[in-house]
């Protein structure tokens, strides 16, 4: 962990960071897991929790913010890939729509 590092990073599992999966993960089993102290981000290092974010805006790590365009894109592609299943837990229209909700992001990430 680097003290001197001004930038502000993802974290490396991106599709599991932030509040939102968090508060799911409270809904779903009714406990809150704590925020941890120190993650492994995108590029790699590992920085106190705080020193990360998950908005594109807030970003400065330009290694990170790669990795998070990157997985937002890989992401898109299994909701479609998954929705077409049989027996599919979403319609084509719930992936559709989470799909270009993730695409979106991506193309912060990528600004």
């Amino acid at each position: 962990m680097s003290e001197t590092d001004p930038h502000i990073h993802v974290e490396q599992k991106v599709m599991q960071a932030g509040a939102a999966y968090r508060n799911l993960i409270a809904s779903t089993l009714g406990a809150v897991p704590d925020a941890p102290s120190v993650v492994t981000t995108g590029c790699g290092l590992q920085v106190p929790y705080a020193m990360t974010s998950s908005r594109p805006e807030s970003v400065t790590c330009l290694a990170c913010r790669e990795h998070a365009h990157q997985e937002h894109l890989r992401f898109a592609e299994q909701v479609e890939r998954l929705s077409r299943w049989p027996g599919a837990p979403v319609t084509g229209d719930e992936a559709a729509k989470a799909a270009q909700w993730a695409r979106d992001l991506a193309q912060r990430f990528s600004g």
